[in-house]
């Protein structure tokens, strides 16, 4: 097959098209993008075994996040969405550490650790998954799995064991050339699993490990992603959508476009969450809505900007409705949509913010107005005359005003719509201790004067016991 690949790569070099010497790499969707001619000529001039190894050359049919990024590294972190093509990306990659030239020809790797969670997913997804290992590799090539052993031998002599987050401990004593660990971020005992393996991959000039995950806000990615001989590739779930069902996609994406779970699963981001956090994705997610009810008032939260331009702090602008029947701790609240607007004007902002009013309807306008005093006042109301607007001054810090906002998300009593990724970002990173993101929460800000408005005042004054008169 090595003549194969020769001969295929020269062909797809004298292809002529746009690019210059792209050999074998993501010749699939190069040739595909050709015209009808250039296709034929392509697989006409092939031979019978060019074609039989075709399916074989990863090279070809990659995509770019399934290839590894060139230079010195010890950790490749392939970090997509559900569905984006990392199993395949792992197991095509052990299958270049350990092959070599001709089937029984040695590899670059010979000793190489299988890491999964448990040993049922190692074996049925990253061996004898649908782009597993066993069906990516050619015929001629195909390793044996050996059931007692635990382990996948190759006509060459190549060794793949496998191990398990459960058992960190069975990482002593055997020792590697090479790695693939899938789904590094779901692991419980990520840390440890991680640290020993570490240890064991100590053969060979540079033993390095492939690491496939959907990204989740863990300590061990984090520090992982943080370090120097770490390299990474991502790509969102749709970046394989020819090999995914269609209706998969639509469906979750109706589902969970713009929450922070549609972002982590299906864009394949590293979502921040900051250690002791006000608010997390788990308690935003449980607090997801899809249906409104009817609100009692709506109102829009503004923190104004005092100044304007590209390094200006963002003008939070955000709307949120409330339900306030029968007793406090039935009343609920929804934040329907956040209209903030970065590096505006006075004029600006206040236009976007009277414009979020009329559009969902708001009773009031809560401004803060320590910063902008009596200018924000004018502003708006030079916009509007007849603005209902309630301006109001922090006494206390942010993160004072934040917690009783908090409580209410704790307790269930607040839920979002999506489409709200970028404000739950800033939340995510308010802590007891402060901000712990760049820049100021602007957007966070905005949702605790409408909060505040809605929920907190009002049960304050419904908690207060009045004189009763005789």
């Amino acid at each position: 097959m090595n003549a194969g690949t020769n001969r295929l790569a020269l062909h797809a070099e004298a292809m002529p098209l746009t690019s210059n010497k792209r050999g074998l790499k993501s010749g699939a969707s190069w040739i595909g993008s050709a015209s009808v001619e250039i296709q034929e000529q392509f697989l006409n001039e092939l031979s019978e075994e060019e074609l039989l190894a075709l399916p074989y050359l990863f090279d070809f049919w990659a995509m770019p996040h399934q290839l590894p990024p060139e230079g010195e590294w010890r950790s490749w972190v392939i970090m997509g969405g559900r569905g984006a093509g990392k199993t395949r990306a792992g197991a095509e990659w052990v299958r270049t550490q350990v092959e070599g030239a001709k089937p029984m020809d040695e590899g670059r790797c010979r000793r190489v650790a299988l890491v999964g969670e448990t040993i049922e997913q190692v074996r049925e997804v990253m061996i004898f998954g649908d782009s597993g290992i066993l069906a990516c590799s050619p015929p001629d090539r195909m390793p044996e799995w050996q059931a007692t052993r635990k382990r996948l031998v190759w006509p060459n002599g190549a060794v793949a064991t496998v191990h398990t987050a459960f058992d960190p401990e069975s990482l002593r004593g055997p020792q590697f050339d090479a790695a693939w660990v899938d789904e590094l971020a779901k692991w419980k005992r990520g840390q440890e699993t991680w640290d020993q393996l570490q240890f064991a991959l100590r053969l060979g000039e540079r033993p390095q490990v492939c690491v496939t995950t959907t990204p989740r806000n863990v300590e061990v990615l984090k520090k992982l992603m943080k370090s120097p001989s770490t390299v990474s590739t991502h790509a969102p779930t749709e970046a394989n959508a020819a090999n995914l069902a269609g209706s998969f996609l639509e469906e979750v994406r109706a589902r969970y476009k713009g929450t922070r779970l549609g972002r982590q699963e299906l864009d394949g981001v590293l979502l921040a969450e900051a250690e002791g956090a006000l608010w997390t994705t788990a308690m935003l997610e449980a607090g997801r809505v899809s249906k409104l009810p009817a609100f009692d008032r709506i109102v829009v939260g503004l923190d104004p900007a005092t100044t304007s331009g590209s390094a200006s702090d963002e003008c939070g602008i955000v709307v949120v409705g409330a339900r306030t029947q029968g007793p406090v701790q039935e009343w609920r609240a929804v934040v329907l949509a956040d209209c903030t607007v970065q590096g505006a004007t006075p004029s600006v902002w206040a236009r976007a913010a009277i414009s979020a009013m009329e559009h969902y309807g708001a009773d009031r306008l809560v401004a803060e107005v320590n910063q902008g005093g009596q200018m924000v006042g004018e502003v708006l109301r030079g916009i509007d005359p007849l603005v209902p607007l309630k301006s109001v001054h922090a006494t206390r810090g942010k993160v004072a005003r934040a917690e009783p906002v908090a409580a209410l998300y704790e307790q269930g009593r607040v839920g979002h719509m999506a489409g709200l990724d970028v404000l739950e970002d800033q939340m995510c990173r308010m802590t007891a201790q402060g901000y712990e993101g760049g820049g100021s929460p602007d957007r966070v800000d905005a949702l605790v004067w409408a909060l505040h408005e809605l929920m907190i005042l009002p049960a304050a004054k419904w908690r207060t016991p009045g004189m009763r008169r005789l």
